[in-house]
């Protein structure tokens, strides 16, 4: 398909927000305001493929704490605010600062207050395509509790809400046509592994990479999704719990990505933290890649969304693996600078002056 065509994507109509005629199954409402253009520097002719995410958009209720409260304690927070995020919206966020083409979020929110929250976030991030999020009126905003300690790590708690709830029987025929025409898929698991089977599907069967984070839900990844999957993107503790192996060593993980290899995923992208990250390809050696280290770690929250987004970007540009993996260190370094997920997103421009600072081989 010519790359031309590919870029003539389909936009849906603006429709007012309607309650779900019954139950809790319905087609959602897509989102009413204008949509701001993604900036790029190339012709629509010439730019990339879409990189398109499905996932989830959550408003994340952030308590800042010393430390976390033990079984029956009650802690004070040294402060506490509301920020959109979510792993799909995230992704996103990220993908419409960074790449050359357009970037699409796929998602379901609620129509309340957190659902307003998430829209204004998403609209003002900087070139993220919101024709495919809709509004599920019979099921809240997705939301999560992030606790943020002093050095920067958190806990996360999530309620998926209409991340969950919001989707229909089907995956809507629009976004199916959508992913098709995409240069990329990512995925994560705060959405119905349903909805991922079915979306990854679409890509294949169009020829389209599929990223999956393993991020989200703590459950086995079923083998079908699996399947369907050409990057496999889980840190070290997503790693141990999938396969059940110990992940503390670089050996370790070695051998825990083998285990996925043998699961049906050729490439396994673990993210490491602060000891960076490795793409495990089957059959050949691994890439490993160390951080580009922060002038100050503030939140950490965000990062591993933008590490994936950005690799994902990289790769639809057509970037080598490894360029790909330096590309998205850089990304994920500026990101654990600024508090809160979708505002920390770099932008393009920041990532290539840090990578030319850093002067990374």
């Amino acid at each position: 398909m010519a790359l031309e065509s590919r870029l003539r994507l389909p936009l849906a109509r603006p429709a007012p927000a309607t309650a779900f005629l019954s139950g809790s199954v319905s087609k959602a409402n897509h989102l009413p305001f204008s949509l701001k253009p993604a900036s790029t520097s190339l012709s629509a002719a010439n730019a990339p493929p879409p990189v398109v995410v499905v996932g989830s958009a959550n408003a994340d209720i952030y308590v800042e704490v010393d430390r976390l409260p033990l079984v029956g304690e009650t802690v004070a927070a040294r402060a506490g605010h509301s920020l959109a995020g979510g792993k799909g919206a995230n992704q996103a966020a990220c993908g419409g600062r960074l790449a050359l083409g357009p970037t699409y979020l796929v998602a379901r929110v609620g129509d309340d207050a957190n659902g307003r929250l998430l829209e204004g976030a998403l609209a003002h991030a900087g070139g993220v395509r919101l024709d495919r999020v809709a509004r599920a009126p019979g099921a809240p905003s997705g939301h999560a509790v992030v606790m943020l300690m002093p050095d920067g790590q958190n806990s996360i708690i999530i309620v998926g809400g209409a991340n969950m709830e919001g989707w229909a029987t089907a995956v809507d025929p629009e976004d199916l046509d959508l992913i098709r025409q995409a240069g990329v898929l990512l995925l994560q698991r705060e959405i119905p592994d349903w909805v991922n089977i079915q979306v990854a599907q679409a890509a294949k069967g169009a020829g389209v990479p599929v990223i999956l984070d393993a991020g989200g839900m703590d459950a086995p990844v079923p083998g079908e999704l699996l399947g369907l999957v050409d990057i496999f993107s889980p840190n070290e503790t997503e790693l141990a719990r999938l396969t059940g192996m110990p992940t503390e060593t670089f050996e370790q993980i070695n051998q825990a990505a083998g285990a996925c290899h043998k699961m049906g995923v050729k490439e396994v992208l673990v993210k490491r933290g602060s000891q960076g990250s490795a793409l495990f390809v089957e059959g050949e050696d691994p890439i490993r890649q160390p951080i580009i280290p922060a002038t100050e770690v503030v939140d950490t929250t965000g990062a591993g969304d933008t590490f994936t987004s950005a690799f994902a970007v990289a790769l639809v540009e057509g970037k080598p693996k490894k360029e790909c993996m330096r590309f998205a260190a850089a990304a994920a370094s500026l990101c654990v600078r600024i508090k809160g997920a979708i505002p920390s997103m770099p932008d393009r421009n920041a990532v290539m002056s840090l990578l030319e600072s850093a002067q990374v081989e």
